[in-house]
This record gives C-alpha cells, structure tokens and sequence, in this order.
C-alpha cells in the first residue's frame, strides 16, 4: 500500500530551482533514504512533505489524501530535527507529552503513550532531567520518542546523527532502524552520509541538482549504479570513459579504453558507442604468483603509486597511460614501486550513462 505519493514536484526560490519535477511513491512501512551533496533538493523535498515549504508546482498525497496545501500541524506527520529542538527549560517527560498536550490527548492516554516510548528508548530513568543533563545519544533519543508518541503515519528525519561523534552514530542509527520496524513507520530520512544510507534505508533515492538520479535498493544502488554521479558518490569507484567495440560473446561486450580494453558482462548492453564504465576497487583482484586470468578476464600491469593501510585491508592506488585508479589488496604484501597484475571479472564492470 502507498503511503506517500509525489507526483511533479518543483520547488523554486526566485531564479534558483531546488527540486525539479520530482515524482515518488513510498510504501507504507518503508524507510526511504534521501540522499545526496549539500544543495541537491533532498531538505526542501523533506520539508516540503512535511508542510513547512509549499511547493512552487506538484501535488503530495499522504495515505491517499492530497496534502499539498494542508499545514503541517493538520498532517499526519512528525519531524525529527538535526539540532533536536528540545525544549531546555522542559524535564524529558513534558518534552515527550509536548505535543500530545497540544493535540488535548486526554491525561491517562498521554501518561500511557510517554511510558511506552520512554521504555522502547530506555529513557524510563532519565524522565525527571532536564535536557542539558543528558548524552547526545540520550538527547537525540529523546527528539525521536517526542515525534513516536504522535504516532504519526509518516516519520521525517533531517541528518539527526550529524551531531553525534561516529560511535555514537553507529549506535543510534540502529535504535531509529530497529524502532521505525518496531512501529511500522514510514520513515524518509535525509542525509549526505552513504554509510548510513546503505546500513538503514529500504530504498535510496539518490539526487543532484534537484533531480533525482537514481533510485533503488542499497545492493542496486551500489552494484548497478546508472550513472558516474551515483557511482561516485555511493562508495568510490573507477570511472573510465570508452568506445563500445561489439559483443564478443553473449552478452558479453568489448569497450576501449585508455587503460586498454575492457569486456563488459551486461545483458541490456550499452546505452550507446561512446560510454562510461565503471569498477569498485574491492572487485579489483591482485593475481599472485603463475596465476592467470580466465577468458575476457579484464587485466591491468601497473606498479602502486601510494599505499594506505587502512587495518581490514590496503587500499593501493595506480597511475596508468594517464588514468587513475584504486584497487584493494587483502593478505599480499605489497608496497609502492611493485608491480601488480589486477583482474577484474567482466560481471563486475558496468555500463553507465553515455560519455559526453
């Protein structure tokens, strides 16, 4: 069933346009992940959702109802902020029922609802403090119980973990994951962290410029990436430009490139004779010893220009005929100045937009 559905959407601020004819559905009980640099749209696409921006052009439906020119306190949403807006003159437990209160729900119901979320969060012991006497895990955690005690259909996040130091984030992003199932939320969540996006997110949807670009689960968005915007900005990635040769068997095609040629597995084939391709440097293997390639194995000789030992494994960095590149080596002692011989399968180059 859809929960949010956004057709059209346009956002403009005088001459600059913020979001350009956006269109998404979002099921109900999804944890959609926005995602993209600072300026590409994805805070006035959650903002606009939520009712706080009205949309230059376009229509937002919330469980089936045309909310686009419905105030924010009249949908049926709650928003957890970045800088967490917690009341510090307020105890935990008058933040929590704040908005209960100013909804009239009745006492015993608001005094139920409280428990249930301070329970869930593990605050039950923190209730009588005040803001100011809490963790940043705690605060945050206390922004989130104060949007679930609304139980809201749509729950809306703005990089609520950028305030937080990285172990603080790994744990907190685990709460939010494993309390929107809880629920059965729908939750959208901004953010401009990939890792957080792959860890948490249903579906990502990737954007630039005010247009989305591409839009999938984290395994497609990072394996089949569309274009070199999201293939590059999801993990990192070798992008090369080349020149599509022919099919040299089925489904199998042959690109030239400045590092040579390149065969790439694909049964939908390019999108035309001059394109982009790409690999992850993890997909990159450093053949030791006698060992060979097995047929329309990609091959690449080249010595390592910088070393960086980064614990689980070894990111080594090349330089090529005038193309950079980054492999990764596990379990081999190699060093600046060796020469490596790289593989990389076909399965694991893919075709991306065309090259301009």
């Amino acid at each position: 069933m859809t929960a949010i559905q956004i057709n059209d959407l346009s956002k403009a601020f005088g001459d600059f346009i913020a979001l350009q004819e956006l269109s998404l559905s979002v099921s109900e009980g999804e944890f959609l992940t926005l995602l993209g640099p600072s300026g590409c749209g994805k805070t006035t696409l959650l903002k606009m959702i939520s009712g706080f921006i009205e949309p230059t052009s376009g229509s937002i439906e919330i469980d089936g109802t045309d909310v686009t020119s419905v105030p924010p306190e009249h949908r049926n949403t709650a928003m957890c902020f970045q800088s967490y807006a917690l009341f510090p003159h307020l105890s935990v437990r008058e933040n929590l029922e704040f908005g209960l209160k100013e909804q009239r729900v009745a006492r015993n119901e608001r005094k139920s609802r409280v428990q249930e979320v301070a329970d869930q969060l593990e605050l039950g012991q923190q209730l009588s403090k005040l803001p100011n006497e809490l963790s940043g895990g705690q605060q945050q955690r206390v922004a989130l119980g104060r949007a679930l005690v609304m139980r809201p259909k749509v729950i809306l996040f703005d990089e609520p973990l950028s305030n937080l130091d990285a172990k603080l984030r790994d744990n907190v992003r685990l709460e939010i994951r494993r309390i929107q199932k809880s629920f059965g939320l729908t939750a959208i969540y901004v953010t401009h962290d990939q890792s957080e996006a792959l860890a948490m997110s249903d579906r990502i949807l990737v954007m630039n410029a005010g247009r989305a670009e591409q839009l999938g689960t984290p395994e497609e968005i990072y394996v089949t990436p569309k274009t070199s915007f999201v293939a590059d900005f999801i993990g990192s990635a070798n992008v090369m430009s080349g020149k599509v040769v022919g099919e040299v068997s089925n489904n199998i095609w042959a690109v030239d490139t400045d590092l040579g040629q390149f065969h790439v597995a694909s049964d939908d084939g390019p999108a035309g004779p001059d394109v982009n391709i790409c690999w992850r440097p993890e997909r990159g293997t450093i053949l030791s010893g006698d060992e060979e390639p097995g047929q329309y194995q990609n091959l690449i000789l080249s010595k390592v220009n910088v070393r960086s030992y980064q614990g689980g494994h070894t990111d080594l960095f090349f330089e090529e005929k005038g193309v950079s590149f980054r492999t990764i080596g596990r379990d081999l002692l190699v060093d600046i100045g060796d020469e490596c011989r790289i593989c990389i399968d076909p399965k694991d180059v893919v075709f991306l937009e065309v090259s301009s």
